[in-house]
């Protein structure tokens, strides 16, 4: 079944005729009915129901159900204005609130939890009685007062996005902050967000006919819902219908707006992920084309990469931990260079500091940061970050959250031939078609609109590495893109990537726990421990010339077709490791 077919639920169904139906009565219905509803009759006053006028007539005469029809484009305006109010300002302030620094952040959203805690109606009336009782101060009022639980939810899902590992591939392309929110953020919190802004529309249209009813809205000669329920009250037990027929009419309205809210919800996001994708695509701050081609640069030191005395610690309550201890790293043009070792010992913060990746809560320090001639340590122009876009390419762990699931795997790959070489759009897809192909992906043209969940594990691991190649990349950092993959993927996947590397003359930085699988890939192996580098060996001779206990102990644990099945495999004595440790930091 198509997608299309799959939201033609019946209450997406109902969901379009309501809002239809509300769309015609608000363009049409004054220039249908407003006649009846302005033209006073005083021989005709406070009539009950009947043929001619089905909700009887007010004191002037004029029949109530064309006025009820008529009030509808006043009403709408005024729920949709206070709406859009809440919804610009909640954007604007979730998403100023997710890049802020971390003590301003914390007074913000500080901020957002005290008017969070306001009763809201209290603060409609606050602001109601700031900007006088009219319909506009109302409008003014309801929409201020939406904006904190609206900021509230946009900085929660943004802080849940921008976490992602999609997000830091497009920062390593030099996608901006602005560029960042507006092309990867928004789109993935398009769905909620859609969802909770119809419900909240629902909510708006029961406060202002509220506010009306209360006499603080719409003031006569003009009338909306409310302001006709509280007309008809007056006189319910002389003409129930007079008050029934507004109230009515405020229902239906609310009801079409929560089915609108479920059938966004119900959509399971991709239709609206999509349209939400295309449109900040079109509007993204990020300058397109604008760098021009960045010229390719050739090492003048023999070295393509350099951090040197590296330490990266974190903040905790209990103090500044330090994971990573002075390690040095270089890199030569075209070298395979493979860091193995456990979980926790530092590969893939050395590898995310190597790419300038890791996040504001990290400090980091250390003597030299070099890319070819780009000193990484220093604030980073335009073009050095448009030059590193097309030069280093980031190949992540699980290509399913490094690949944006609002985005078409097409315009994911186009992003560096567009933004850094200056290509036109036809010349950046048939780049983006020609990676696919590269890496071994069938049809790659037509796979170009697919979204990432449509692609299999594999393919998905293989579209990254074809992201990597999109540019001219002289650095590709892999961090175990091998981890989530079966053997037979597994190995496919390792022959694209050393194709690649064979085509490209890219150096590699290969991270896996797997030191049988770096040993046959890599030219270079580097072993890492709780965030020391232990051991720097030649892959070739690794069996021959580890030294180091913990090298030998992950050597021992591999099994090949000699090992004894009949015993357990070995594994790593605990007690071994940090006695060992200490005796290589004195050494």
């Amino acid at each position: 079944m198509s997608p299309r077919k799959k939201l033609l639920n019946p209450t997406a169904i109902a969901a379009i005729a309501g809002s239809a139906l509300l769309v015609f009565l608000a363009v049409a219905g004054p220039a249908i009915w407003g006649a009846a509803a302005e033209t006073t009759d005083v021989s005709s006053r406070l009539l009950p129901a009947s043929a001619a006028h089905p909700f009887g007539t007010d004191e002037l005469g004029r029949d109530v159900l064309a006025r009820v029809l008529t009030a509808t484009r006043l009403t709408l305006l005024l729920t949709l204005g206070a709406t859009a109010i809440a919804l610009i300002g909640g954007i604007v302030f979730g998403l100023v609130a997710s890049i802020l620094p971390k003590h301003p952040r914390r007074w913000f959203t500080g901020l957002l939890d005290i008017l969070l805690a306001f009763p809201w109606l209290l603060m409609v009336l606050f602001f109601t009685v700031i900007w006088g009782a009219t319909a506009t101060g109302a409008m003014l009022a309801i929409g201020f007062a939406g904006i904190p639980s609206f900021a509230r939810l946009v900085y929660n899902l943004a802080a849940s996005v921008s976490g992602r590992d999609y997000v830091r591939a497009a920062r390593v392309v030099g996608v901006g902050p602005i560029g960042i929110l507006v092309r990867h953020v928004l789109p993935n919190i398009a769905n909620p967000f859609f969802v909770n802004a119809a419900a909240t529309a629902s909510v708006t249209l029961l406060s202002f006919a509220g506010l009306s009813f209360l006499g603080l809205g719409v003031q006569a000669p003009e009338y909306d819902w409310g302001r006709m329920l509280q007309e008809g009250i007056l006189r319910i037990y002389v003409n129930p219908l007079a008050a029934i027929g507004p109230g009515i009419a405020v229902v239906l309205a609310g009801l079409v707006f929560t089915m609108l809210s479920e059938a966004v919800a119900g959509s399971r996001g991709q239709g609206w992920r999509a349209v939400a994708a295309r449109a900040t695509g079109a509007v993204t701050l990020t300058p397109r084309r604008r760098q021009g081609t960045v010229a390719p640069t050739s090492s003048a030191t023999g070295t393509i990469a350099e951090i040197t005395d590296l330490r990266i610690a974190f903040p905790t309550d209990d103090g500044v931990v330090e994971r990573v201890h002075g390690v040095d790293l270089r890199i030569a043009p075209g070298e395979v260079i493979g860091i193995v070792g456990e979980s926790g010992s530092g590969k893939s913060l050395t590898a995310m500091a190597l790419a300038g990746l890791l996040g504001d809560d990290a400090r980091i320090t250390c003597s030299s940061h070099r890319f070819d001639d780009l000193d990484m340590t220093g604030a980073l122009t335009a073009s050095d970050r448009a030059r590193l876009g097309v030069e280093l390419g980031m190949i992540f762990q699980d290509p399913l959250t490094s690949l944006n699931p609002a985005l078409t795997i097409g315009r994911q790959l186009t992003e560096v031939p567009e933004v850094h070489m200056g290509m036109r759009p036809r010349e950046a897809r048939a780049r983006a078609a020609a990676a696919l192909d590269a890496v071994g992906i069938a049809d790659a043209a037509a796979r170009l609109t697919q979204y990432p969940h449509e692609f299999s594990g594999g393919m998905r691991q293989r579209a990254m590495i074809g992201m990597a190649l999109t540019g001219r990349p002289r650095l590709i950092i892999a961090d175990e893109p091998t981890t989530a993959l079966d053997v037979t993927v597994q190995r496919q996947v390792m022959g694209v990537l050393r194709r690649a590397q064979e085509e490209t003359g890219a150096a590699i930085v290969f991270i896996s726990h797997d030191i049988a699988l770096v040993s046959a890939f890599c030219d270079r192996v580097i072993v890492m421990k709780d965030g020391r580098i232990v051991e720097t060996l030649s892959a070739g001779r690794i069996r021959d010339e580890a030294q180091h206990p913990y090298t030998k102990a992950l050597i021992a644990c591999l099994p090949d077709m000699t090992s004894d099945r009949t015993k357990p495999l070995p594994v790593i004595p605990a007690e071994l490791l940090p006695e060992a440790l200490e005796q290589e930091v004195s050494a």
